[in-house]
């Protein structure tokens, strides 16, 4: 119990540092913002209570807020996707439910049941926060293409981060 807590602080800092000192500064024509820090809500185990969850959630987005200076978008974000994890996991559940030890990845589950989970939270994710970013519905058309390639794009480092360093 104590090696997962101090795994998950760890992952937590050092999501944080590698999202404001490197990924905030990557910007590919306006289209691709990697958002790698939801790695955290992605990653955290299922046992996780849902008010620790979103509490977590709401200090990793508030932690982006303060070091990108983007007033509560990345909060906003995250607690969604910490509302909505539960209710995603249900409904992607195998017939005989989670294991009690186990963790959301590849390694447990098989990639295309982690590609379904990560893709649904990272969308929605990037939905929550482009759209606020953009705070209105004019040039929606725009916003969802940032939603998507980013979505993308956050989707193979998430994917990677599970090869390279996330092994069983």
């Amino acid at each position: 119990m104590i090696n997962i807590i101090s795994r998950n602080i760890f992952r937590f800092i050092f999501l944080i540092l590698l999202q404001v000192l490197i990924l905030n500064n990557m910007n590919f024509s306006g289209f691709v913002n990697p958002y790698l820090y939801i790695l955290f809500v992605l990653l955290l185990p299922f046992e996780t209570p849902r008010w620790f969850l979103i509490f977590t959630s709401f200090l990793l987005g508030l932690s982006i807020d303060i070091f990108s200076d983007s007033l509560g978008m990345h909060a906003f974000a995250s607690v969604s996707i910490a509302f909505l994890r539960p209710y995603v996991l249900n409904f992607i559940s195998p017939r005989d439910g989670y294991e009690p030890g186990t963790f959301p990845r590849i390694f447990y589950f098989g990639f295309l049941w982690f590609a379904k989970y990560s893709i649904i939270i990272i969308f929605v994710h990037h939905f929550f926060y482009f759209l606020i970013e953009a705070f209105s519905f004019q040039g929606f058309d725009f916003t969802m293409i940032k939603v998507f390639l980013s979505s993308i794009f956050t989707f193979i480092v998430v994917i990677l981060s599970q090869y390279l360093i996330f092994r069983k």
